[in-house]
């Protein structure tokens, strides 16, 4: 993970693959003529570089006036979230883990006390039988 001072990497902008599925979209993704019905060959092709263009150009322009609000708004969740695992979530989760190794011991000791004797009793009467 890279710290506040890092540089960002400019080219490999999603080192781990998260929107992959997205880089791959392409027009003939989205468009296809079957045999028997095409367009004329130069529209096909200006179709293309139209949908390409404008992918590109309506991306860029929304990224241009929401990237930035959109990015400080999920750093903020993050953040929260964070927030809430350090301060609340982890905190319950220690007081959960020491209550419940209370009970833990006073399980044992309730088995240990009034089944394990019962247990040890029958044990011992069929430890008397042998083939």
């Amino acid at each position: 993970m890279k710290t506040i001072g890092s540089e960002i990497d400019l080219v490999e902008r999603d080192p781990n693959g998260i929107n992959a599925h997205l880089g791959t979209l392409h027009f003939n993704d989205v468009f296809g003529e079957p045999d028997g019905v095409h367009s004329i060959d130069c529209v096909w092709k200006l179709s293309a570089k139209c949908f390409d263009c404008w992918k590109l150009l309506c991306y860029n322009i929304l990224t241009i006036f929401y990237g930035v609000c959109i990015a400080a708004e999920w750093g903020c969740e993050f953040a929260v979230i964070a927030f809430y695992h350090i301060w609340i979530i982890s905190p319950c989760m220690k007081i959960f883990e020491i209550n419940c190794g209370i009970c833990q011991r006073i399980y044992s000791t309730c088995v240990n006390c009034c089944i394990v004797p019962w247990c040890e009793a029958f044990g011992s009467l069929f430890s008397a039988f042998k083939k």
